[in-house]
């Protein structure tokens, strides 16, 4: 039997799967499969997880660490994930994985005429399933440059994992840890004008003739960590004519600081503010791109999405992500909506944004 790759190319020949490449690296390769606009990039596999913890030896003490933890039992919760990812971020990567990563991150940065700054993404086989929603349950580092700093928040991110967080969901929804591993997204930073989510349904009321996108200025943390009120935009999903805009605050923008090789927050001004972040061809085109994810998966899709300003308009949008709708399917609408989300667009920001502007969410 062939031993599973270390490294998949986005853009490669090989099948999306699951248990190879966890929930977010499956459906980029899906979707650049498909034609769709995708960042370039390549997942390191869970195979080569799976190396990194039969070499570190520490699966058992990740499997009596966790065994009959109680998921109430917040500070043990705790403990268990810092000591988890203290020792998975203390191992030395065996010499075969690190090896082929390289090769990877060299062969991506080729396609380009300078170096490139990328983002490294956790992809976990436990996420983007149908009945369980880990958005944001895991780490997404920005504007990485080099080939240490990005090995060492590849590193992170298998460590990321075992957040208290994610520990404590797959608890509660009795999600085994046996077999559960990690695969993570190296692909090139986009420096994103625009950003947001598109939910090819309406979350609230499960409409599915509806759009609801939310859009922000620069990248999308901001939104993310509550900081900046999103612009809401709801679209027929038939006619592609938007019924609905509410013009969120916008404050601030997160963009990138070339000086210090990372990421500066800037405040918007009161002019940007008061209009819409993206223009209505963009709104019909994002609505256009998700009805295509939507179609391309067969069910109701929470996609993210950039507008990357580097690229000429018709050609700068991206998708970054399309993962199945849950909140409302899986009828946990409402805990969704009075939950803050902790990485990442999705649809339980944009429930909660929903029903701020109806005046309904807790604080």
């Amino acid at each position: 039997m062939t031993p599973a790759p270390f490294i998949q190319f986005f853009d490669g020949t090989e099948q999306p799967r699951h248990d190879l490449l966890g929930g977010k690296c499956a459906s980029l390769v899906a979707l650049t499969q498909a034609g769709m606009p995708v960042p370039p990039g390549f997942a390191i596999t869970t195979a080569s997880y799976d190396a990194f913890i039969a070499a570190a030896g520490i699966e058992q003490d990740i499997h009596a660490l966790l065994a009959n933890l109680d998921a109430d039992d917040v500070a043990e919760v705790d403990r268990v994930s810092a000591q988890l990812r203290f020792e998975i971020e203390s191992r030395p990567v065996p010499t075969d994985v690190r090896a082929d990563f390289v090769t990877a991150y060299h062969a991506l940065q080729a396609r380009f005429s300078e170096p490139v700054p990328v983002a490294v993404r956790s992809s976990a086989t436990a996420e983007d399933l149908p009945d369980a929603s880990f958005a944001g349950q895991q780490d997404t580092y920005l504007w990485l440059n080099g080939i240490d700093d990005v090995t060492e928040h590849i590193r992170r991110c298998w460590a990321s994992l075992f957040t208290s967080r994610a520990i404590t969901y797959r608890l509660k929804n009795n999600i085994p840890n046996e077999g559960l591993s990690m695969a993570v997204a190296v692909q090139k930073m986009v420096n994103a004008r625009a950003a947001g989510v598109a939910i090819t349904m309406d979350p609230t009321t499960g409409d599915r003739s509806k759009i609801v996108m939310e859009a922000s200025y620069g990248l999308g943390e901001l939104v993310v960590s509550g900081l900046v009120t999103p612009d809401n935009v709801t679209v027929d999903k038939i006619m592609l004519m938007v019924v609905k805009r509410v013009i969120g605050d916008k404050h601030a923008e997160l963009v990138p600081d070339p000086a210090n090789a990372g990421l500066v927050e800037l405040e918007v001004s009161p002019q940007r503010r008061a209009v819409l972040s993206i223009s209505e061809t963009e709104i019909t085109a994002i609505a256009t791109i998700a009805k295509k994810a939507e179609k391309h998966f067969k069910c109701p899709q929470d996609i993210e999405w950039a507008l990357d300003r580097d690229l000429p308009d018709g050609l700068n949008l991206l998708l970054l992500q399309s993962r199945p709708e849950t909140v409302h399917s899986s009828g946990t609408k409402t805990d969704a909506a009075d939950s803050t989300p902790t990485a990442g667009f999705g649809i339980e920001s944009i429930t909660r944004s929903l029903l701020v502007q109806a005046g309904k969410a807790t604080t």
